[in-house]
């Protein structure tokens, strides 16, 4: 049992849409993840995933409206929602999902993470 220093455990994460993993509750990871650019079109068929933003601000996009958060924001998308992350500047943000999530839902591509880092 240790206390994370959020902005530390930023400071080591140096590339966009690859999230790392900070601590575990119950069945669920703890990951951080810094975004920048748009990620890809995705669902996660068995995980709702919640978005907090740490730092900065991003826009949840689903094909019938937008949502944008800003820091001290979250929002949780439902399993079986089909959205896209984009943020015009770097944000931070943690995500805390069920340890079962694959970063790209029911995507497979060079972004896909199948085993993710411990920081």
């Amino acid at each position: 049992m240790e206390k994370v220093n959020l902005r530390e455990k930023f400071s080591r994460i140096n590339e966009s849409w690859s999230p790392k993993i900070a601590g575990e509750v119950n069945d669920s990871y703890v990951k951080l993840v810094k975004f920048k650019g748009e990620f890809v079109w995705h669902h996660h068929e068995n995980e709702d995933e919640l978005f907090l933003v740490v730092k900065g601000k991003f826009t949840i996009r689903f094909r019938d409206r937008d949502v944008e958060l800003s820091e001290g924001e979250f929002f949780v998308v439902p399993k079986g929602v089909e959205h896209k992350p984009v943020a015009e500047e770097e944000a931070h943000v943690i995500l805390l999902e069920p340890k079962s999530t694959l970063n790209t839902g029911n995507v497979r591509n060079e972004r896909t993470l199948p085993v993710l880092e411990r920081i």
